[in-house]
């Protein structure tokens, strides 16, 4: 999928219909992605649990990665930091933006964040990432 695409059933995999996916808003050579994800009931007790909140800017942030490097690489998250800092809640349309800090050979370092339908920020991440290409290649250059 593209810059500014509607999910549809036949355009995203399971994970991502499973995970709530909205729309891609963006996808920029520079390295950022902006995703937009809604928050369904099986995301929620009172308030969607954090693991989705994670998952949705580790996705934006994996976007980013495969925007910076023309879709040549996926990435692997070797470990990512999350601040929480507000609820999402059921019903509410979140965007997650991640972007690419600095593109190594093999290793990539990504931030990112969820905010609600007022910008507000509802959580922050950073990560670690290891560049993959399924059946290929793991460095860039």
């Amino acid at each position: 999928m593209t810059q500014d695409t509607p999910v549809t059933e036949t355009n995203v995999d399971d994970l991502m219909r499973g995970l709530g996916l909205k729309r891609i808003v963006a996808m920029e050579e520079t390295g950022r992605a902006v995703m937009e994800f809604t928050a369904q009931t099986q995301h929620c007790h009172a308030v969607v649990q954090g693991g989705y909140v994670a998952a949705w800017i580790d996705a934006a942030m994996a976007r980013a990665v495969s925007a910076v490097t023309k879709g040549e690489f996926g990435c692997n998250t070797l470990e990512m930091k999350v601040a929480y800092y507000g609820p999402a809640r059921l019903g509410q349309t979140l965007t997650a933006e991640g972007w690419v800090e600095r593109l190594g050979r093999s290793t990539v370092f990504l931030e990112g964040s969820l905010t609600d339908e007022a910008g507000n920020v509802v959580a922050k991440a950073s990560s670690t990432a290891k560049l993959s290409r399924f059946g290929g290649r793991t460095e860039l250059g």
